[in-house]
């Protein structure tokens, strides 16, 4: 665990600043930002205070809402897949669809200028195919890994009842993954509305044990049917993603290249470039497993997308402190081996295309909008 170690040792002067921060911090933060956000919600020509969703905490909405979105997305689990079968083998469904297009574009998505926007608008395209596709009705819930940092297997989201995105996996003897200790679980989910779910797309670069069979395909396509793993615990998020982390993340977050490299930061897993351990590694190695642990394939874990949920939310609460300077700002290269800046620079004016699960090639700056482009939300 030496490695571990130097990641810990990177993130002790955020620790300590996060230390000073309220229990309350990030909702706080989240109230002073709105009037900012609401001054541009008159102003926009896209998105009204009636057509304006709400995004909440899963913890906050009904059992009625959370059966909603789960029979959403077991709906798209179900729906054909729109790719060609030849080329995706192991595309069945339409949710796979996303998975498809989050794997053909995962080393231009993480530790670039577009990790953030392109996520935002990843997360929203998949939410339209919720409701024009499955005829959900909802707004997409999100994951506030501090409200549920001690114990995240009892929350409401992984306790594995049928108002969860199901439990932990079931418990095995397995080793380390590399940036936790060997979790509570690390075998098939076996409670809650996803516990018959089949994975078939990957691995790529899966970070669990034991090791998920090979693909048949090298760039992971192929068909390789095998069951949803976890391997939850509390370790990364009792440390690296409480109230206080998150609070110090956008307080001391002066420019977006802090921020976004300080969120992703892992050490090089999930597009972290050396800097310490961020929110965006410890809630994804928090869900672990196969595919949770692959950042590839992540997205094919239903949790993902309630995790990106708080990555958003943490961005525009970011964004809302001064959206004079943070809307329309970026930094960062075009490719994740472009550590220190290195290769072309990424442009507000570069194109963002998710091709069969998007709706249109938008360019970075309409992606930056909070409740313009496309977009037309806020968090509570």
């Amino acid at each position: 665990m030496a490695r571990f170690s130097v990641f810990a040792l990177l993130a002790v002067p955020w620790l300590l600043l996060a230390g000073l921060a309220s229990g309350d911090a990030v909702s706080d933060l989240e109230k002073k930002g709105r009037p900012a956000i609401d001054a541009m919600l008159a102003k926009s020509k896209t998105c009204t205070k009636a057509n304006l969703k709400v995004r909440r905490e899963w913890g906050d909405i009904s059992a009625a809402e959370k059966k909603s979105y789960i029979a959403a997305l077991l709906c798209l689990m179900e729906k054909p897949s729109k790719l060609n079968p030849t080329q995706f083998p192991g595309a069945k469904t339409r949710y796979e669809d996303f998975v498809v297009v989050h794997m053909q574009q995962t080393m231009s998505i993480h530790n670039t200028g577009s990790f953030l926007s392109w996520h935002r608008y990843y997360l929203w395209a998949f939410e339209q195919a919720l409701v024009k596709e499955c005829n959900y009705n909802g707004s997409h819930p999100y994951w506030d890994w501090g409200r549920w940092a001690q114990d995240p297997e009892k929350s409401p989201i992984f306790d594995g009842s049928d108002t969860s995105l199901s439990g932990n996996g079931k418990k095995i003897d397995h080793r380390s993954s590399g940036i936790a200790p060997a979790g509570n679980g690390g075998g098939c989910v076996e409670t809650g509305p996803f516990k018959n779910m089949t994975v078939r797309l990957g691995p790529v670069s899966p970070a669990v044990d034991p090791a998920p069979p090979r693909n048949p395909r090298s760039d992971g396509y192929g068909l390789n049917t095998r069951c949803l793993r976890r391997d939850i615990s509390n370790y990364l998020t009792s440390r690296y993603a409480r109230t206080q982390d998150i609070a110090a993340l956008i307080t001391n977050s002066r420019d977006v290249l802090t921020f976004q490299n300080v969120m992703q930061g892992a050490g090089g897993g999930f597009g972290g470039a050396g800097a310490g351990i961020g929110v965006h590694a410890a809630g994804h190695f928090t869900i672990a497993g196969d595919p949770g642990g692959d950042f590839y394939t992540s997205p094919n874990d239903p949790a993902f997308w309630v995790h990106h949920g708080m990555i958003d939310r943490t961005w525009t609460i970011w964004q809302s402190q001064d959206t004079n300077t943070r809307i329309q700002t970026i930094a960062g290269g075009t490719s994740m081996m472009s550590f220190g800046g290195g290769g072309r620079q990424q442009s507000l004016d570069d194109n963002v295309d998710l091709g069969i699960v998007g709706d249109k090639v938008y360019k970075i700056r309409d992606l930056n909008s909070i409740v313009d482009g496309p977009f037309c939300y806020v968090y509570e």
